[in-house]
């Protein structure tokens, strides 16, 4: 881990904040829970407990993994619907196809990210390959739901593929961090996704007594998670490790850094840092639909349940819809 690197990240461009920013402050640090999706591959759920005023424009975010799966063991999820907000799936380690009922799809590995606009609502899967199943082998990746303000719920569903070959890459100032954005922009530079909700999404990998400090929209919340390693967030260096999410205050730059010393199956830290445009809007959420009010939530169940939000596709050999799904 991770996949998409360089040999020389002093090749890149570089990017750090100026230095009248102000500093954002941590306000908390949580720690994900663990858990099992779909059909039973084991998660983080990065935002539990979470108070959504810090999270908004961002829903639920999992951390699929790290696993090493003995054959047979690859597990994916059943067919399930989604309505009102987009499904950004990210993976760092491994491979896993995706298909929905609007006819987008297709298998993403090593640094590839998928990018499912619901919109109105489909249905969609998503499983290891055969392959996989029967050799077994590395799954590691991250699941963001990104909400859509309510202009947008009903927008027709919209699929983005994203190699991990189209992510822009960046350094820091002394080399020290490789950033990758996948999405919205860091400093100008601007990541592949294209997003409704103004979003930034990076993926950092922090070198052993590296620090960081990113400019960061104002406008923007700010969050970090950790997916490997040891480090510490924001100008009073607040400890984190693997499996916890920081939560920053108001401001112009984040700061983030890695611990001098790391384990050997981590050797850098990897960290995920996320903020938007908050939507503050109500919000409705039950399961794989997400509006703004107790009747659309129903309305979105019935269309589900009378075949509305489209059907399986036959070349899967099944007739009925699937159990609904986170």
């Amino acid at each position: 881990m991770p996949a998409v690197t360089v040999e020389n990240p002093l090749t890149l461009p570089r990017v750090g904040a100026p230095a009248d920013a102000v500093a954002r402050p941590v306000l908390a640090v949580t720690t994900a829970p663990s858990g099992f999706e779909g059909e039973g591959f084991p998660v983080r759920r990065a935002f539990a407990g979470i108070n959504y005023r810090h999270l908004d424009p961002f829903i639920m975010m999992d951390q699929m993994g790290e696993v090493e799966y003995a054959p047979g063991e690859p597990k994916g999820t059943p067919w399930h619907p989604h309505r009102g907000f987009e499904t950004v799936t990210y993976i760092i380690d491994g491979i896993f196809d995706h298909q929905d009922s609007n006819g987008g799809g297709g298998t993403i590995t090593n640094g590839d990210t998928q990018w499912m606009t619901a919109g109105s609502g489909l249905l969609h899967i998503e499983a290891p390959p055969e392959s996989l199943v029967v050799s077994g082998g590395l799954f590691h990746g991250i699941q963001l739901w990104v909400n859509l303000p309510a202009a947008d719920k009903m927008m027709a569903p919209r699929y983005q593929d994203i190699r991990g070959g189209q992510v822009r890459l960046l350094t820091t100032p002394d080399g020290g961090a490789l950033l990758r954005v996948i999405a919205g922009e860091l400093d100008g530079h601007e990541g592949p996704g294209i997003t409704h909700t103004p979003i930034s999404l990076v993926h950092a990998t922090v070198a052993p007594g590296a620090e960081v400090t990113l400019p960061w929209r104002e406008d923007f919340n700010g969050l970090a998670y950790v997916l490997a390693g040891r480090g510490a967030v924001g100008a009073d260096r607040r400890p984190v490790h693997v499996g916890q999410t920081a939560v920053f205050g108001a401001g112009s730059s984040l700061t983030v850094r890695a611990d001098e010393q790391q384990d050997s199956h981590t050797p850098d830290l990897e960290i995920l840092l996320l903020g938007g445009r908050p939507i503050r809007e109500p919000m409705a959420h039950y399961g794989p639909f997400v509006m703004n009010t107790r009747e659309e939530l129903q309305q979105a169940f019935e269309d589900f349940q009378k075949g509305r939000l489209g059907t399986v596709p036959a070349v899967h050999g099944m007739t009925e819809q699937g159990p609904a799904g986170d």
